[in-house]
């Protein structure tokens, strides 16, 4: 579903200013680098919190939700509330998801929807940012870490860029795409490679599917894990997942070695499966890894 590979910087609507200190929330569009535009929220910090541990002012979290997910969704939602507590939050809609423009390409192009994010909150003035995908997001959070870093080392010809995290948590993601192993993965593999699957996704899920096939295919999960490090990375999955069975989370904790940790947890599949007392751990392990 790709027209050219994905690694240059996004723009916003907004101006960038220092809004580390900023009290309410922000809401507006952000344009990706090809030109779509991006239905984007910034959440502060929370003033309600354990006065042991007060959010850190200067670490973001950037949310990537799963397919079908949008920034509106009680899920997503939740996911912001529990992480305001341990500093701001940067959700988005990806391309073809909710209010966003464009059309779904189920992980490829996405890369650019969370660089325009990742961008968008280190210019609001947050020096530390931890992106957290989950499921389809897992799989671009990964994709993106390893296409944009620090030293621009992986974006040819482009540079230092202000779009790399500073720790990458990983959430349910698959590690190898076609997987076609369980009934959920081939429900979801005739919503979008189907025309009556995309029609169903556009007004059942609000998700517009992109009709082309991947061209070329993008850099795999496991592929791309080897090449974020040095930045600390947190692999989290359910050991009953209906979606992605155990071999995909230790494919991607061996493709880590020593700078990944895997954590397998009592719970299902994604956003939906992730309790608060999950994402809290999930908060505490980014508070130090971020920095």
């Amino acid at each position: 579903m790709s027209m050219e590979s994905a690694g240059r910087v996004a723009r916003s609507t907004g101006s960038p200013h220092s809004e580390t200190r900023r009290h309410v929330p922000i809401r507006t569009f952000l344009h990706t680098d090809d030109g779509v535009t991006i239905d984007s929220v910034y959440d502060p910090p929370s003033f309600v919190y354990d006065a042991s541990r007060p959010p850190a002012r200067d670490l973001v979290f950037v949310i990537a939700h799963g397919f079908t997910g949008d920034v509106d969704r009680p899920h997503v939602r939740r996911v912001v509330n529990v992480f305001t507590r341990y500093g701001a939050v940067v959700t988005f809609s990806f391309r073809g998801h909710g209010a966003s423009g464009g059309r779904s390409t189920v992980g490829d192009r996405e890369v650019l929807d969370l660089a325009a994010a990742v961008a968008w909150a280190r210019g609001l003035g947050h020096a530390r940012v931890v992106t957290v995908g989950f499921s389809m997001g897992g799989s671009v959070a990964l994709r993106h870490a390893a296409l944009y870093r620090p030293d621009g080392g992986c974006l040819p010809d482009k540079g230092r860029t202000d779009a790399y995290p500073d720790a990458v948590v990983s959430v349910s993601a698959p590690a190898r795409w076609y997987y076609r192993g369980t009934a959920p993965m081939r429900r979801l593999h005739w919503l979008v490679t189907r025309p009556e699957g995309r029609l169903v996704s556009r007004y059942g899920f609000r998700t517009r599917i992109h009709h082309r096939d991947w061209d070329p295919v993008p850099l795999s999960p496991v592929e791309a894990v080897p090449e974020i490090a040095p930045t600390p990375l947190l692999i989290v999955h359910g050991d009953r997942d209906g979606y992605f069975p155990l071999d995909h989370p230790r494919m991607l904790a061996e493709a880590a070695g020593d700078h990944g940790e895997l954590w397998i947890e009592p719970m299902g599949h994604a956003e939906h499966a992730a309790g608060d007392e999950l994402l809290g751990r999930i908060g505490d392990w980014a508070v130090t890894a971020g920095g």
